[in-house]
């Protein structure tokens, strides 16, 4: 029970030490911290407009951070999740384009099937890459991400790119609007927050479940805590850890498509980098993931409180007239005090259980052989 508590409490401790150096950095700007964390808390929930905002930032980091948990959880890094929203973006868009005049009832869905789809192939191919090819796949991830913007930026500024840019001579690298019929519902009239928040929520729900409570999950997490055991008892490993990327990826590729039809222009667009389509909700959903524990249902405060982040700081900079790279730097301050708190903590709790760090997780109570489906 101490090393549970231990394991939540350092991460929490991490991002404080993190807000304190933010405090120095204002201290040093001649601007009060207090002002500073009163313009961010009002930004981010100062009223529901704003806290819708802070909810809408927070849905694709909810859908990555709930996918990197589960390719954990089978011991593999997922760094793909700019690629794969990307990917499930663009197969989202190309839907949307073919198929304009279809009943809300029927695109809504097919838009978001085609974004989970698009991050499934992205992500499968890292994973087929990793269990039959030994390729690492933090590298694989890492490089497809680049090939995705590449992708996008020819897709954008040639076959997919609005026609009025190519008549005003403007050539944006933009899609045209895309059929009112896939844009997400709105939930709360006169605000942001739209249905896929919802989603988001649902699908970390359901990563939950199906990682502790489904035959599925239970081979997941045999691999990651032993390949060699998981394979005596008749586990495929090679397959489970391509589910596990190809699962991982399909959340990143749902985030795309909820990236373009929650959004008001209702269109792709880009300047050209993998930031500025995703806003960099690929790497922030890692550390959402990391701050939550690499846990499903944690990752989904933990997207909240970095929503509240990315949203305050807009009116940290208007309120304090500060630079806006202040604000990025104690985003990439939290980033850095988490990543490198998981060490400490490890230390923490095997010193706690005075017991070897590998030993097997509790979680894995079972026998191989009692679970449905394990023979697979």
């Amino acid at each position: 029970m101490l090393s549970k508590i231990v394991g939540s409490a350092v991460p929490v401790l991490a991002a404080f030490a993190a807000f304190l150096v933010g405090a120095l950095m204002l201290l040093v700007l001649g601007a009060s911290p207090l002002d500073g964390l009163k313009a961010i808390l009002d930004g981010a929930f100062g009223s529901g407009e704003r806290l819708a905002a802070t909810a809408v930032k927070a849905t694709p980091l909810i859908l990555v951070g709930a996918g990197i948990s589960i390719a954990f959880r089978a011991r593999v890094i997922n760094i793909g999740g700019e690629g794969q929203i990307i990917a499930g973006a663009l197969l989202a868009t190309v839907i949307a384009l073919a198929l304009p005049d279809l009943p809300s009832v029927v695109l809504i869905p097919l838009v978001l099937l085609g974004g989970a789809i698009g991050g499934t192939i992205l992500g499968a191919i890292p994973g087929v890459l990793k269990a039959y090819a030994s390729v690492n796949e933090i590298l694989s991830t890492i490089m497809l991400n680049l090939v995705m913007v590449q992708f996008m930026n020819f897709l954008l500024r040639g076959p997919l790119i609005d026609p009025l840019e190519i008549a005003a001579g403007t050539r944006i690298p933009q899609t045209q609007r895309l059929s009112d019929n896939a844009a997400l519902p709105t939930l709360v009239e006169g605000t942001r927050l739209h249905l896929g928040v919802v989603v988001a929520v649902v699908a970390a729900v359901i990563a939950y479940i199906v990682l502790w409570r489904m035959p599925l999950g239970f081979r997941l997490r045999a691999v990651g805590h032993s390949p060699e055991a998981a394979r005596a008892a008749g586990i495929n490993v090679e397959r489970n850890i391509t589910y596990a990327l190809a699962i991982s990826g399909m959340l990143g590729g749902l985030a795309g498509a909820i990236l373009v039809f929650g959004s008001e222009g209702q269109r792709m667009i880009t300047d050209g980098s993998a930031a500025g389509f995703t806003g960099a909700a690929g790497f922030n959903g890692i550390v959402a993931a990391l701050f939550g524990g690499l846990h499903p249902l944690w990752t989904i405060p933990s997207a909240f409180l970095f929503g509240a982040l990315l949203t305050g700081a807009t009116q940290l900079q208007r309120v304090l007239q500060i630079p806006a790279a202040l604000a990025v730097a104690l985003n990439g301050l939290v980033v850095i005090f988490v990543i490198s708190s998981a060490r400490f903590r490890s230390y923490i709790q095997s010193v706690i259980e005075k017991r070897p760090s590998n030993r097997a997780s509790e979680d894995l109570e079972r026998p191989y052989s009692k679970i449905p489906g394990v023979d697979t």
